[in-house]
């Protein structure tokens, strides 16, 4: 196994910079997952660690190797591709057996490992069928037994599940996550679904316009986003950002929004010292707001705009100003559209954001921008 070490690449198309000075590692049998929207540059950076793209400037190492210049066959890599890239006139053996066979690897050996990568995606009984006897979710098994019988130091897989229907999508994930983890080999994985990100990765690193925005574990990820673009890009429904104004109360600062003063956690004080009198903006997941069927003191009267029962939630949508703003609840909670009811913000689930930047504030990040 190998660690993958990306030191400020760029990769540029004509005027157009699809990677922008990306520096990324990956350690050790550790499961890396890019996420980002369509065009930001994560499967151009997973192609140029594949050497199916040279980058521009930067280096790439595998293993401590510098490969920044080298063929595919010379990095020790394996890929899956999002059409699974799988032989149509070749039967399943032969089509799991092709990258061994490239590699001049003794009957022997192959016939090991081609019968251990079958068996380890469940189609060790399909072995002599052609790609077109088989299903979508069949023929992505063959193209990830193809990549883990040739054990190589990196797995990299661009979208594989993007092709399955989602109830296969959430089989297969599960059955990928268990198959990386007992296999232990260094991956690094492709997907525009968050889903998958979330579920699967060790970390996850969210790209925009080229660049890693926030790379972390995934539940930091989810909790606390590095920017506004971060925290509406993971969650569903994304994270609500709220426009207010910050002031100071009674030795406090707060913000107040929709004329209802949100106070802030103590550990942010000293941080909002300098937006009093100013914009600030607010994040608040949808499942960390307090829903009150009577008024409190401390809670916000908000009229229900919409009502989305979701079976396992009910899904609000309240505008407060010109903010609109989602809240879920229990699914017994049940308040009709134009119904009334009563929020509040529990101070420690609240991000704020510099409304310029859009950078969330932190103790940590501020000291690491100062």
């Amino acid at each position: 196994m190998a660690e993958i070490v990306i030191e400020n690449a760029v990769k540029r198309f004509g005027k157009f910079t699809a990677i922008d000075n990306v520096s990324l590692t990956v350690r050790e049998k550790e499961f890396v997952v890019l996420l980002g929207p369509s065009g930001c540059g994560k499967t151009t950076l997973l192609r140029a660690v594949a050497g199916l793209g040279m980058v521009d400037a930067g280096r790439i190492l595998i293993g401590g190797r510098d490969v920044t210049f080298l063929p595919p066959r010379e990095r020790n890599i394996s890929m899956v591709f999002q059409n699974y890239a799988i032989f149509p006139h070749m039967t399943v053996y032969d089509n799991i057996a092709f990258g061994l066979k490239m590699r001049k690897s003794s009957k022997d050996t192959i016939r090991e490992r081609v019968h251990n990568a079958a068996k380890l995606l469940h189609i060790e009984g399909m072995l002599e069928r052609y790609p077109s006897q088989m299903s979508g979710g069949q023929r992505q098994r063959i193209a990830v037994a193809r990549a883990i019988a040739v054990e190589t130091d990196v797995l990299l897989m661009d979208e594989p599940l993007s092709n399955l229907d989602a109830l296969l999508r959430l089989e297969m994930r599960a059955e990928l996550k268990s198959l990386l983890n007992r296999l232990g080999v260094t991956t690094i994985y492709v997907t525009h679904d968050q889903i998958e990100a979330l579920s699967m990765g060790d970390r996850i690193a969210v790209m925009k316009s080229g660049r890693i925005l926030q790379c972390d574990a995934p539940t930091h990820v989810y909790d606390s986003p590095a920017d506004q673009f971060v925290g509406s890009f993971i969650g569903n429904p994304p994270m609500n950002f709220l426009h207010g104004q910050a002031e100071r109360q009674g030795g406090q600062i707060g913000a107040r929004v929709a004329g209802f003063y949100i106070p802030a956690a103590d550990p942010l004080q000293d941080l909002l010292a300098d937006y009093v009198g100013k914009p600030i903006t607010l994040g608040i997941r949808a499942e960390s707001i307090e829903v009150l069927e009577a008024p409190a003191e401390d809670a916000l009267p908000a009229e229900v705009t919409l009502m989305e029962p979701l079976g396992s939630q009910n899904l609000f949508t309240i505008h407060l100003g010109t903010d609109a703003l989602k809240v879920s609840t229990h699914p017994d909670f049940r308040v009709k559209s134009g119904g009334r009811l009563w929020l509040r913000f529990p101070a420690h689930k609240i991000r704020w954001v510099d409304p310029d930047s859009g950078r969330t504030l932190t103790p940590e990040r501020m000291a690491v921008a100062q």
